[in-house]
């Protein structure tokens, strides 16, 4: 499902990472394993090669296993180098890596001769330049080759370390924007209801305007008790703006009313706590605030496979003479930004004028049950 009529998508700069120690203890482990493997291979490689050469494999199996500790031991060599450049270009270490195996190949080949030479004992084994430069060759691919892989393995973890670190980076710039977010919602809802508070004062209703205030207070209470990188109910968010449309509507009581159409199937779904809020409160500026007929707000939630859809539709008002609103206001657009930044391309944002003067703002959400503690933002 894609996201879709975004009044405005969030816009990440790049960030660069420079190269860090990656994860040792499993990087070593990895190493390791990797050069068991290989030099495994190099011992099979040189008992096949010796046995045609006439070297009996009993006798010869010292030999060989010492020149294969031989081999490790100028390869750990190798990848120590190589460590301590692994922050330098890749031109340069490979450069590096094939001087190291220039350098190793004459020692591992001589070693090579002399281990064969007492092998075959006392059979002769006269020194031949042909051999050894066989040998010398297939020694510094083999150096070489390893000091590839080596590498290839460093960067691989050290990629591996700096994606884990940017996901991590990432996650924390989305709880701090999540938060900002909703505590743009608080102000914006606060100066809401202080205003119609103040409204009943200059009205006379002194008794209302106290109701009001109380009500006001409770509510207060519930939204800053909830943490707003924790989800919530669908139930507990409803009976959140239940309470708040309870408290407009001791101002308009004679111009509003609302209807709740929720199943039951989806009332424990859960949901970014105060996510309606605005929703609401885009409602009662835009409905109820420009008519001074009877304006209904419905509020409608239902399942659709996997995502859960809510929308909250109310006739736009248009008795006040004041222009119909053509641009998402601050509420609606913070809404949009809360589930794009929250769900990326898994939520969906669209608010329109629908038949008539019906405005519907639409949202979709994936939908998640469990505890409140297992979807943290």
């Amino acid at each position: 499902m894609n996201a879709q009529n975004f009044e405005s998508a969030d816009r990440y700069s790049p960030l660069t990472y420079s190269s860090g120690d990656v994860h040792l203890p499993e990087f070593r482990r990895t190493t390791i394993g990797l050069a068991l493997v290989f030099w495994a291979i190099v011992l099979v490689t040189d008992s096949v090669l010796w046995g045609i050469a006439g070297s009996s494999l009993g006798k010869s199996m010292i030999g060989k296993l010492a020149l294969t500790g031989l081999g490790a031991l100028l390869a750990y060599v190798v990848s120590a180098i190589l460590w301590r450049l692994r922050n330098r270009s890749l031109l340069l270490k490979a450069g590096v890596g094939l001087c190291l195996a220039a350098l190793s190949a004459p020692v591992y080949a001589y070693a090579d001769f002399e281990i064969f030479r007492w092998t075959a004992y006392p059979k002769p084994a006269p020194f031949e330049w042909l051999i050894f430069g066989t040998t010398l060759t297939s020694a510094t691919a083999m150096f070489f080759g390893w000091s590839c892989l080596y590498i290839a393995l460093v960067y691989t973890y050290e990629a591996r370390e700096r994606e884990h670190r940017l996901a991590m980076v990432r996650e924390e710039a989305l709880a701090a924007q999540m938060q900002a977010l909703r505590y743009q919602v608080n102000p914006h809802f606060l100066f809401n209801t202080l205003n119609s508070i103040a409204g009943l004062i200059e009205e006379g209703e002194v008794l209302r305007a106290e109701r009001m205030t109380l009500s006001l207070s409770t509510f207060l209470r519930a939204t800053l008790e909830l943490d707003p990188l924790r989800d919530v109910p669908l139930e507990v968010e409803l009976g959140l703006q239940q309470e708040y449309l309870g408290i407009e509507q001791e101002r308009f009581s004679d111009r509003m009313c609302f209807s709740i159409n929720v199943p039951a199937e989806v009332r424990q779904a859960l949901v970014p706590n105060l996510i309606l809020q605005p929703l609401i409160e885009n409602a009662l500026k835009h409905g109820v605030g420009r008519s001074s007929e009877l304006t209904e707000i419905r509020i409608k939630a239902w399942r659709d496979d996997e995502t859960l859809w809510i929308t909250i539709e109310n006739e736009i008002g248009s008795s006040s003479g004041e222009p119909m609103p053509t641009s998402l206001g601050i509420g609606l657009k913070n809404v949009a930004d809360r589930i794009q930044a929250r769900f990326g391309y898994s939520g969906y944002f669209n608010a329109r004028v629908a038949e008539g003067n019906l405005f519907r703002v639409k949202i979709g959400l994936p939908l998640m049950f469990g505890d409140i503690g297992d979807h943290v933002v």
